[in-house]
């Protein structure tokens, strides 16, 4: 098929089916967003409440093994979803490749994550404002921030993907800071010239204590820290949830899931190791803020680093800390709506939420979709007659198993899609993206999924709380009792290896025909920098165009 000069910076129509749906955000936005995108509560606000449990060792260690496993989980999604980048591709991946009843399952089990993760990202935007004051009512809070992401995801797909980009950028900075301050600090860059060091790794220790003493209890501990990583480090699930409004995907998304094992380690393992610097685990500070007996409980004044920057007499930074954690925190909620919407629309079409939640604008937005998902917003309300920090440890729960539960499908739909092409006679050579290390890491990560769900909830057994128990756990047999029902009522067939349609009923050869029509945008100086700075090589060549270029 011939190439035809096309602009995309017009509104290019997506294929597969979701005819209404327009690929509006280029290069610089989705590599912000797969950059930026699962960066915010988990990683400035609640990491430090579980040094505790594991101290500086057991945090870095649980989140280090976490992120390998998470890696693993990424080149399942990259390779299927650069094959077919459409919209929510890993849930018409299982519907196709697998059974249309675990498909069911799978698409209520992340739209359920990602929704519950909007008033959980509002609550958590409440929480930081009391850093300053606590005059501002819950309702306010919850009433504006919807108001704020209805405009970003109803007018425009455009108007999300730049505002992304500038709150990404937003995150990244936050991040460079913390690391810098931990580095400077640590040395003895500080008003009060001590450097410290890795002075509480030796004093108190490297490991905590949880539930009990001994080895045991330090085992226990790096469970716990475990149990939160598995919530708190996620992201290839964002990169594919823009698949389908991506231009050029089959250029951009490569360079995005690729980087992601860098950013896995940098991110989320260098923040562990950064918190367990700058304080001890045991400090009497952080345990009165997680006791809630003093002021600002569950506030950036509970951060560990903030505490340190206290501790040294550097007064200013922690205002400027909160004001940036709070548009981090606004840009992960505006970014999980983003996504949530896209599986109820994608649901809506295929039947497994109500039709008309499958419709879109004459401009490419599933209004009722988004509508749908501002209304769930409003759970955050709950902050109003409970504790804010306790309802979002509600959220924080049942977002776990439900994105665990995603992942898991992620790794079973991969081991049938490399099946499927070793039987079909299909080289995985071809494909736009080739996944390492498979199909082995595919098979860990749905072990590590099953694993990390059961034992969410294993410091609620003894002594029990039924509360917490069932937060844990309900969801856990919830999904494949609905899997179960929904192929009993539709009479859905699985699909043997070596007889699935690979090429998903015509979608993928539409997808090669948009690539072929359209003239692939061009890669911009941002978009190669921050897809290449994650290598000298890539960072060096970056360098020298832009030189070159000028």
């Amino acid at each position: 098929m011939g190439r035809v000069d096309v602009d995309v910076g017009e509104a290019a129509t997506i294929p597969s089916g979701a005819a209404h749906l327009q690929r509006k955000l280029g290069g610089k936005e989705v590599q912000l967003f797969a950059l930026g995108g699962a960066i915010g509560t988990s990683v400035f606000l609640t990491m430090g409440t579980y040094l505790p449990h594991g101290g500086p060792a057991g945090l870095f260690l649980a989140y280090s093994l976490w992120c390998i496993n998470v890696w693993g989980v990424n080149e399942s999604f990259a390779e299927m979803t650069c094959y077919a980048p459409i919209p929510s591709p890993f849930i018409t991946f299982t519907a196709k490749w697998v059974d249309e009843a675990l498909a069911f399952s799978q698409s209520w089990a992340f739209f359920l994550c990602q929704a519950l993760l909007v008033p959980a990202e509002i609550t958590a935007l409440h929480v930081l404002l009391t850093f300053w004051t606590d005059k501002i009512p819950v309702e306010a809070v919850v009433i504006v921030t919807l108001v704020l992401y209805a405009g970003l995801n109803l007018i425009d797909t455009r108007w999300f993907g730049i505002a992304e980009f500038y709150m990404s950028l937003g995150k990244l900075f936050l991040i460079f800071m913390c690391f810098a301050f931990t580095f400077f600090t640590m040395v003895g860059c500080n008003p009060i010239g001590d450097a410290y060091g890795f002075r509480y790794w030796n004093n108190p220790g490297a490991f905590a204590e949880y539930l009990t003493t001994g080895s045991l209890g330090s085992f226990w501990g790096v469970i716990s820290c475990m149990t939160f990583a598995s919530f708190a480090v996620c992201g290839p699930e964002y990169v594919a949830s823009v698949a389908g409004e991506t231009r050029s995907p089959r250029r951009v998304l490569p360079s995005c899931f690729s980087s992601f094992k860098w950013r896995l380690g940098f991110f989320f393992a260098g923040s562990a190791l950064a918190i367990g610097i700058v304080i001890p685990y045991n400090d009497e500070s952080l345990a009165a803020f997680i006791a809630g007996t003093v002021p600002g409980h569950g506030t950036s004044a509970a951060v560990p680093y903030t505490i340190a920057m206290r501790r040294m007499n550097i007064n200013g930074l922690p205002h400027l800390v909160n004001a940036i954690m709070m548009t981090s925190v606004f840009s992960c909620g505006n970014g999980v709506l983003f996504a949530a919407s896209r599986a109820l629309f994608v649901m809506g079409q295929s039947g497994r939420a109500p039709a008309f939640l499958g419709k879109t604008t004459k401009r490419g937005i599933p209004v009722y979709a988004v509508g749908t998902c501002l209304l769930i917003g409003l759970l955050a309300m709950m902050g109003a007659s409970d504790s804010a920090v306790t309802v979002l440890d509600y959220f924080i729960d049942l977002c776990t198993i439900c994105g665990q539960f995603n992942y898991f499908c992620t790794c079973v739909t991969f081991i049938h899609f490399y099946y499927n092409l070793k039987q079909q006679g299909i080289s995985r050579d071809s494909l736009p993206y080739k996944g390492k290390f498979q199909p082995y890491v595919a098979y860990i990560g749905a072990t590590c999924a099953v694993a990390l769900m059961l034992l969410l909830g294993f410091d609620v057994i003894s002594p029990f709380y039924i509360k917490w128990f069932f937060l844990d756990y309900t969801l856990l047999a919830v999904f494949p009792i609905a899997a179960v029902i929904w192929k009993f009522v539709k009479k859905t067939k699985y699909v043997r290896i070596g007889t699935a349609d690979l090429g998903l009923n015509g979608m993928v050869q539409e997808v090669n025909d948009y690539e072929d029509l359209v003239v692939p945008e061009p890669q911009g100086f941002v978009e190669r920098a921050f897809s290449g700075m994650w290598s000298w090589k890539g960072l060096a060549n970056t360098i020298l165009r832009k030189k070159h270029t000028n």
